[in-house]
């Protein structure tokens, strides 16, 4: 049976002792921490099954510490320990994504009961993901939208290598869908039916990293108190999709080079080789080239993965996509927020075929979600649009050198103000900035609104 193991945070001694004979009572390992910061250290270094923390500790407090635990690994089950009367802190960490919490002084049973619950609900989490994974999502190239010249020619080769055995290295900047076209491609292979499993190659540490994509055994480093199978031996007869390939250590790359070459590979502190059939499609947003002249990242391993190279072009280099994304994330946010728009003003949708989008088709999703959100009409207009895409139009403020930065922040506040209608809340919004913020740049610069 597998030993589970809680990490205690809490500044006193006397009540980690206690905790930690009940839980070891009930057959689970512990680790202990005095404060948050060492709680952060302690998640980073090992592999822990569920954290039980309390909320006010010196130095770093618990609800700091959880949003920064979660921002690393979302995944893990924390439960928050309270005062009693401290009712609105618990209240508060369940939104900044506690699983559960305890007020003290404790009851025994409960505390069992909640840990088990909670540890049982991150089973049947994982489980879903898995079974997500393996099952993949049905993907057709229908699924991937635009009509532009440049995406007929993606789909026409992504068409030609779906089907084969190739590596594949997708290029493109942030936010254009390498993720959406990876799927696509193992969802239209003779691969299909197997497993198709992501790793995000830049969310995780190194020394996480390389028992995730190849396992580990029991033993092999401080935390690893069981067998753990990697990414690699669980896409056995499917796809990998290792995304930000270009972060990846120069160690960790020499492991992938010989999973490429071999076919096998050893888990960290294993001595048994394990045979594997995977096909590595691999993403990145970087110059690989250029990393490899910088010494960054290995040219045998740049070659291995460069067999098929398909770059997906960035939003500004098909424009006349853009009304079709558009119309359906205004579809997908309408039906989502109960908030079915008609559709967009006129000049609307020139002004978002004029805009640069430097953050790709994740941009135009964010911005249309946002102003679906905000709206107040039953149509997109000008007045919900960012000022920098509403200028494509010819409404942005016009600036010559000879206007100071303040005057051109000043107009520029003016002008979101005379497009919300002087509401401040939306103004802050379409400039980016708190409305607090807001507030102290109008009266720093005399508007009166």
């Amino acid at each position: 049976m597998t030993v589970q193991t809680i990490l205690i945070v809490d500044d006193e001694e006397s009540h980690r002792l206690m905790l930690r004979a009940h839980l070891e009572q009930e057959g689970f390992s512990t680790v202990e921490a005095i404060d948050g910061e060492e709680a952060i250290a302690k998640v980073a270094e090992r592999n822990v099954d569920l954290i039980l923390m309390d909320i006010r500790m010196p130095r770093l407090d618990g609800m700091e510490a959880l949003l920064r635990i979660k921002r690393a690994n979302p995944a893990i089950p924390v439960i928050m320990m309270t005062a009693y009367g401290s009712i609105d802190s618990a209240v508060k960490a369940l939104q900044a994504g506690a699983t559960d919490y305890l007020t003290k002084p404790l009851d025994s049973n409960e505390l069992i009961v909640k840990v088990h619950k909670a540890l049982r609900y991150h089973q049947l989490e994982e489980e879903n993901v898995l079974y997500r994974e393996q099952l993949g999502i049905r993907f057709d190239f229908s699924r991937i939208i635009g009509k532009s010249a440049r995406m007929r020619e993606l789909f026409d080769m992504l068409a030609t290598v779906a089907p084969t055995e190739a590596t594949v290295l997708l290029l493109g900047e942030s936010g254009t869908g390498k993720e959406i076209i990876a799927n696509a491609i193992h969802q239209n292979s003779p691969r299909r039916e197997r497993p198709y499993i992501k790793v995000n190659c830049a969310a995780l540490p190194e020394t996480l990293l390389e028992s995730e994509l190849f396992g580990h055994e029991k033993g092999a480093f401080t935390g690893a108190i069981e067998k753990k199978k990697g990414r690699f031996e669980r896409a056995d007869g499917g796809t990998i999709f290792l995304d930000e390939i270009g972060e990846m250590s120069l160690t960790t790359q020499t492991k992938i080079l010989r999973v490429l070459q071999e076919r096998e590979f050893e888990p960290v502190g294993g001595t048994k080789t394990i045979k594997v059939d995977v096909r590595i499609i691999a993403a990145t947003n970087k110059n690989l080239e250029d990393e490899v002249k910088r010494g960054k990242f290995r040219e045998d391993l740049y070659y291995r993965i460069n067999v098929v190279p398909i770059t997906i072009p960035p939003l500004r280099e098909r424009a006349e996509d853009v009304p079709l994304l558009a119309a359906h994330f205004l579809r997908l946010y309408g039906e989502k927020n109960k908030r079915m728009l008609k559709g967009f003003a006129d000049g609307v949708m020139d002004a978002l075929m004029r805009y640069d989008w430097p953050g790709n088709v994740r941009e135009l999703e964010n911005i249309v979600e946002r102003t679906v959100i905000m709206s107040r009409g039953d149509t997109i207009t000008f007045a919900d649009l960012p000022p920098a895409i509403a200028g494509a139009q010819g409404t942005a403020i016009q600036t010559s050198p000879a206007i100071s930065l303040k005057d051109v922040e000043r107009e520029t506040i003016i002008k979101a103000l005379q497009q919300t209608e002087g509401n401040r809340t939306k103004a802050a919004v379409l400039l980016g900035i708190t409305r607090k913020t807001l507030q102290n740049k109008i009266k720093e610069y005399g508007i009166d609104r």
